[in-house]
């Protein structure tokens, strides 16, 4: 039986070899699909852009060891057999205790794709203080690909953002929505960052009762988007920005500027791992430049809030 031969690629001081890496991922991609060499090749020189948004959390991964047509498993705790460089972190989990991989350098997202990790989902705190969020996340979830109400849902969100004096941040999930992500001082729980951002959801779908909904059975639904908020708790993950996401064409989690919603053409899929050149140049736009840097708190927004309720 004939095995190929470990890739190593050199990523920041370390080289990390890559085990098959002809192994195809993507079947559906060019010359023959995407294979695990592209995907390390992707993350390593994607870093720059996305290590920023990923240092210091605790990350759950998302991985086919097979291909996009196998099965997947989510893991959360760290395998043994991982380097011994690569950063855990241990937190409480009812019952015990869960250690969670943490990414803080170039070698080890360029590891994890070499362990067929496709997408990486971080926590909204950070490992050192994992039960205060200093990110809030709206998940704009349509019932099918009208990418149309998508874009509507996240202008009228971020107008109401913007009336309680929030910033806020747009990202395309990759999938088929649009998260909207606010930066948060640290200083608050879950319980109450949470508490936010159901609030401002009940007030955008009170205004839009036709088109936008809070109700988590989809079957409440209808043809109406769905404001989730339910990531906003302890524990729970949302996808990173620039992770690749496990569909047809291998589609990308890219931030966004807001001025960027009037683009023709644009859907959450609009950049992927076939078009390398594509995100990296999205990336090197800086879209999300000092709109993260200073989280707020929650108390003065709330009460803004609570004047437009």
């Amino acid at each position: 039986m004939t095995t190929s031969k470990a890739h190593t690629v050199r990523a920041g001081r370390r080289s990390v070899e890559i085990h098959r890496p002809e192994k195809v991922l993507f079947p559906d991609g060019p010359d023959g699909g995407l294979t695990k060499a592209d995907l390390a090749d992707y993350y390593r020189r994607v870093a720059f852009a996305m290590l920023p948004q990923l240092r210091d959390r605790p990350l759950m991964l998302e991985r086919h060891p097979d291909g996009v047509t196998g099965p997947r498993f989510m893991q959360k705790d760290t395998p043994d057999h991982y380097p011994d460089w690569i950063r855990r972190v241990t937190v409480g989990k009812e019952g015990g205790t869960v250690t969670h991989t943490v990414c803080d350098d170039t070698a080890t997202l360029v590891f994890l794709a070499d362990q067929a990790c496709l997408t990486l989902h971080r926590w909204l705190s950070r490992a050192d203080r994992p039960e205060q969020p200093d990110r809030l996340v709206f998940d704009l979830d349509p019932p099918g690909d009208d990418f149309r109400a998508v874009r509507d849902a996240a202008l009228a969100l971020k107008e109401l953002l913007d009336t309680v004096h929030l910033p806020s941040a747009l990202m395309t999930t990759g999938s088929k929505g649009l998260h909207v992500i606010v930066p948060l001082s640290g200083d608050t729980t879950f319980d109450e960052s949470r508490s936010f951002a159901r609030d401002v959801a009940e007030v955008l779908a009170a205004r839009h009762p036709d088109r936008l909904t809070t109700a988590v059975r989809k079957q409440a639904r209808g043809d109406r988007l769905y404001l989730d908020v339910q990531r906003n708790a302890y524990a729970q993950t949302a996808v990173a920005p620039w992770s690749v996401r496990p569909r047809r064409g291998a589609p990308v989690a890219a931030p966004l500027t807001w001025e960027a919603l009037d683009e023709p053409g644009l859907t959450a899929r609009r950049w992927s791992l076939t078009e390398v050149g594509d995100v990296l140049e999205q990336a090197r736009s800086k879209p999300w430049a000092g709109l993260l840097a200073r989280g707020r708190t929650l108390g003065p927004a709330r009460r803004r809030l609570s004047g437009v309720m």
